[in-house]
């Protein structure tokens, strides 16, 4: 048994047939993103027992493998999962750091109560990537750019048929090394405009990190990549075209002022904690940000007349990403040929900075694992 920092005990069965030094070497020479998994997996369970009284037991760590549930498991049937992501930075002493964790067990918790999930306690969450990743820290990449990402998933496991919140409920963290998202040098990316497909409603789930939302995305997605771009654009079409989000990633405008502006959280846009970094660090350089209301009409006309000087996404798989040109069957706004943006750059190093401990983390957004 260990007790982790966090008061919470977790169980070690420990895998007896790990990947050798050799197959972990060459997965971690061309990573990928979420191609490779890591030897083990953490584990907690719930379960509401007869008297109505619902506790989180059993935390372990366990060797990586599938999972079995009954094919009448409530996840198969009535969608009830959500999930989160985030990664562990190797540090050039050696050392392993994860980022602002506490803000991804409330976000967790925020998706828990819209999708009807038991609320998980902060030290189960931390426990449990704590100890996973001190079982598989030979894991943690080191190359530029590189981290192992962290997956945080809640599925609802109870076996029956009926249209209520399930009493058995599965808390699991696995681990996968991760290089660049889009792959390559990373350069100005082309980016698709959905006219048919929402990726969510008023008083939807939205501002949930679920299955859901992605599954519902999948499609415009592969329009997209028809299309020769990496990622879909989501628009409120009942607000004006406002924008909203990508796919799996916020959006921010560079002013010609050096201002940024994003999207306003409507209850349809995820909360993103790169979101909230990239404000926080673009404050601390002096920049005026704001959340407001953007249409599809400024931001073409942004750029047409200069206001826009520069676009990018950011999300933790990508971190930052500049966006080139934004796209569909009659629109072509920006270029195909257009560099990343200073200030793009600048947010994106200075946010790396801190990550990677080359910056000094004046927030305490960082966490020590190993």
């Amino acid at each position: 048994m260990t007790q982790t920092a966090h008061g919470v005990e977790f169980s070690q069965q420990l895998s007896e047939t790990p990947k050798s030094a050799e197959e972990r070497a060459a997965v971690l020479a061309n990573p990928g993103f979420g191609d490779y998994f890591t030897d083990h997996t953490a584990v907690v369970d719930y379960k509401v027992d007869a008297d109505g009284n619902g506790g989180w037991q059993n935390a372990r760590i366990e060797p990586y493998g599938p999972i079995s549930l009954d094919p009448s498991a409530a996840v198969l049937h009535y969608g009830q999962e959500i999930f989160e992501g985030l990664k562990a930075y190797r540090h050039a002493d050696g050392s392993v750091w994860t980022f602002r964790p506490e803000a991804n067990a409330a976000r967790l918790n925020k998706s828990a109560r819209r999708l009807a999930l038991p609320e998980l306690p902060e030290e189960y969450f931390l426990g449990a990537i704590r100890e996973l990743v001190q079982a598989d820290k030979e894991w943690v990449p080191s190359g530029d750019g590189e981290a192992l990402y962290l997956r945080p998933f809640m599925i609802a496991t109870e076996a029956f048929l009926g249209v209520r919140a399930a009493r058995e409920v599965s808390f699991r963290v696995i681990a996968s090394p991760a290089g660049n998202y889009f792959g390559g040098e990373l350069k100005p990316v082309s980016i698709w405009i959905s006219r048919e497909y929402a990726r969510a409603g008023r008083g939807g789930t939205g501002a949930a990190k679920c299955g859901g939302n992605y599954a519902a995305s999948l499609i415009a997605q592969q329009e997209a990549e028809a299309n020769g771009c990496k990622q879909v654009l989501f628009l409120d079409h009942f607000n004006d075209d406002a924008v909203e989000e990508l796919g799996g990633m916020n959006v921010f405008f560079v002013m010609k002022d050096g201002s940024l502006v994003t999207p306003a959280l409507s209850g349809t846009i995820l909360e993103g904690v790169t979101r909230m970094s990239v404000i926080q660090v673009a404050k601390d350089m002096g920049r005026e940000v704001t959340e407001r209301k953007i249409t599809l009409d400024e931001w073409r006309d942004g750029v047409a007349s200069g206001e826009i000087t520069e676009v990018f996404a950011c999300g933790t798989a990508a971190v930052i990403t500049p966006i080139g040109v934004l796209k569909d069957a009659t629109e072509f706004i920006g270029s195909e040929d257009a560099k990343a943006g200073e200030t793009t750059m600048a947010i994106r190093e200075q946010l790396l900075g801190i990550q990677t401990g080359t910056v000094e983390d004046t927030h305490g957004w960082l966490t020590r694992l190993v």
